[in-house]
Protein backbone atom coordinates (compact mmCIF):
# COMPACT_ATOMS: atom_id res chain seq x y z
CA UNK A 1 0.00 0.00 0.00
CA UNK A 2 2.51 2.73 -1.34
CA UNK A 3 1.84 6.50 -0.94
CA UNK A 4 -1.75 5.47 0.79
CA UNK A 5 -2.08 7.02 4.28
CA UNK A 6 -3.86 5.07 7.29
CA UNK A 7 -7.21 6.05 6.35
CA UNK A 8 -6.64 4.43 2.89
CA UNK A 9 -6.12 7.36 0.71
CA UNK A 10 -3.71 7.34 -1.96
CA UNK A 11 -1.01 9.79 -2.28
CA UNK A 12 0.32 9.19 -5.70
CA UNK A 13 4.29 10.56 -5.91
CA UNK A 14 4.75 10.93 -2.09
CA UNK A 15 7.07 9.69 -0.36
CA UNK A 16 6.47 10.20 3.42
CA UNK A 17 7.47 7.44 5.74
CA UNK A 18 7.19 7.42 9.73
CA UNK A 19 11.36 6.90 9.61
CA UNK A 20 11.57 10.48 7.88
CA UNK A 21 9.37 12.11 10.82
CA UNK A 22 11.25 10.54 13.25
CA UNK A 23 14.45 11.40 11.87
CA UNK A 24 13.31 15.45 11.76
CA UNK A 25 12.34 15.58 14.85
CA UNK A 26 15.20 13.60 16.80
CA UNK A 27 17.50 16.18 14.31
CA UNK A 28 15.09 18.85 15.62
CA UNK A 29 15.35 18.12 19.15
CA UNK A 30 19.30 17.60 19.09
CA UNK A 31 19.79 21.17 17.21
CA UNK A 32 17.33 22.80 20.29
CA UNK A 33 19.68 20.79 22.47
CA UNK A 34 22.71 21.70 21.35
CA UNK A 35 21.91 25.66 21.10
CA UNK A 36 20.08 25.59 24.61
CA UNK A 37 16.37 25.52 23.78
CA UNK A 38 15.01 22.77 26.06
CA UNK A 39 12.28 22.97 27.83
CA UNK A 40 14.48 22.88 30.82
CA UNK A 41 16.58 25.59 30.14
CA UNK A 42 12.88 28.25 29.07
CA UNK A 43 11.52 26.83 32.56
CA UNK A 44 14.44 28.04 34.48
CA UNK A 45 14.57 31.58 32.37
CA UNK A 46 10.80 32.28 33.09
CA UNK A 47 11.93 31.29 36.94
CA UNK A 48 14.62 33.57 36.79
CA UNK A 49 12.60 36.45 35.04
CA UNK A 50 9.74 36.16 38.07
CA UNK A 51 12.23 36.49 40.56
CA UNK A 52 13.86 39.28 39.27
CA UNK A 53 10.12 41.26 38.66
CA UNK A 54 8.97 39.95 41.94
CA UNK A 55 12.27 41.34 43.54
CA UNK A 56 12.01 45.30 41.26
CA UNK A 57 8.20 45.14 42.08
CA UNK A 58 8.97 44.58 45.83
CA UNK A 59 12.28 47.22 46.06
CA UNK A 60 9.48 50.21 44.18
CA UNK A 61 6.54 49.31 47.24
CA UNK A 62 9.35 49.87 49.67
CA UNK A 63 10.65 53.07 48.34
CA UNK A 64 6.94 54.22 47.94
CA UNK A 65 5.93 53.49 51.84
CA UNK A 66 9.58 54.78 53.12
CA UNK A 67 8.40 58.04 51.13
CA UNK A 68 5.13 58.20 52.14
CA UNK A 69 5.84 57.31 55.68
CA UNK A 70 8.67 59.18 56.33
CA UNK A 71 7.01 62.70 57.79
CA UNK A 72 9.42 62.86 60.78
CA UNK A 73 11.57 65.41 58.61
CA UNK A 74 10.49 68.90 59.46
CA UNK A 75 10.78 71.19 56.79
CA UNK A 76 12.88 74.09 57.30
CA UNK A 77 13.87 76.81 54.48
CA UNK A 78 16.59 79.25 54.31
CA UNK A 79 17.22 82.39 53.15
CA UNK A 80 20.31 84.60 53.04
CA UNK A 81 19.16 88.37 53.87
CA UNK A 82 22.64 90.41 53.73
CA UNK A 83 26.41 89.83 53.76
CA UNK A 84 28.37 92.22 55.28
CA UNK A 85 32.49 92.76 55.17
CA UNK A 86 33.49 94.15 58.33
CA UNK A 87 37.26 93.68 57.65
CA UNK A 88 39.85 91.41 56.32
CA UNK A 89 38.77 88.99 59.00
CA UNK A 90 34.98 89.11 59.92
CA UNK A 91 31.64 89.15 57.61
CA UNK A 92 28.17 89.54 59.13
CA UNK A 93 25.99 87.24 57.82
CA UNK A 94 21.84 88.22 58.15
CA UNK A 95 19.82 85.04 57.82
CA UNK A 96 16.05 84.32 57.35
CA UNK A 97 15.12 80.89 59.23
CA UNK A 98 11.79 79.38 58.60
CA UNK A 99 11.03 76.01 60.09
CA UNK A 100 7.84 74.63 62.35
CA UNK A 101 7.35 76.20 66.02
CA UNK A 102 9.22 74.53 68.64
CA UNK A 103 11.80 72.87 66.54
CA UNK A 104 15.54 73.35 67.57
CA UNK A 105 17.45 74.52 64.20
CA UNK A 106 21.27 74.59 63.24
CA UNK A 107 22.88 76.44 59.98
CA UNK A 108 26.27 76.12 58.91
CA UNK A 109 27.19 79.48 57.60
CA UNK A 110 30.42 79.98 55.39
CA UNK A 111 32.79 82.47 54.11
CA UNK A 112 34.55 82.49 50.57
CA UNK A 113 36.76 84.84 48.99
CA UNK A 114 37.70 85.62 45.84
CA UNK A 115 38.30 82.18 44.56
CA UNK A 116 35.58 80.09 45.94
CA UNK A 117 37.94 78.85 48.49
CA UNK A 118 36.36 78.35 52.35
CA UNK A 119 38.04 81.20 54.42
CA UNK A 120 35.39 80.89 57.46
CA UNK A 121 32.79 78.36 58.54
CA UNK A 122 30.39 78.88 61.25
CA UNK A 123 27.56 76.60 62.91
CA UNK A 124 24.59 78.70 64.69
CA UNK A 125 22.25 76.59 66.84
CA UNK A 126 18.92 78.56 67.30
CA UNK A 127 16.62 77.81 70.09
CA UNK A 128 13.37 76.68 69.69
CA UNK A 129 10.61 79.35 69.15
CA UNK A 130 6.93 79.44 68.34
CA UNK A 131 7.60 81.70 65.30
CA UNK A 132 8.04 79.73 62.13
CA UNK A 133 9.92 82.67 60.20
CA UNK A 134 12.78 84.35 62.39
CA UNK A 135 15.89 86.84 61.69
CA UNK A 136 19.19 86.53 63.26
CA UNK A 137 22.63 87.93 62.31
CA UNK A 138 25.66 86.36 63.13
CA UNK A 139 29.82 87.53 62.82
CA UNK A 140 32.01 84.68 60.94
CA UNK A 141 35.68 85.46 61.70
CA UNK A 142 37.92 84.76 58.65
CA UNK A 143 41.12 83.23 57.91
CA UNK A 144 41.75 85.39 54.97
CA UNK A 145 39.28 88.29 53.21
CA UNK A 146 35.47 87.33 52.78
CA UNK A 147 34.05 88.81 49.70
CA UNK A 148 30.88 86.73 50.26
CA UNK A 149 28.90 84.86 52.87
CA UNK A 150 26.57 81.67 52.18
CA UNK A 151 24.26 79.61 53.87
CA UNK A 152 25.91 76.21 54.06
CA UNK A 153 22.63 74.38 54.70
CA UNK A 154 20.31 74.38 57.61
CA UNK A 155 19.06 71.41 60.08
CA UNK A 156 17.24 70.61 62.71
CA UNK A 157 18.95 70.12 66.28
Amino acid sequence: MTGADHNGANHAGADHTGADDRRSVSSSAALDARYGRTPERRARQRLVAWIAGIGVALTVIAWVVWVALDGTTATIQSRMLGADILDDRAVTMTVEVSAPAGTEVSCALEVQNANHAIVGWKIVELPSSERYTRTFTETVNTVDQGVTGLIYRCWSA
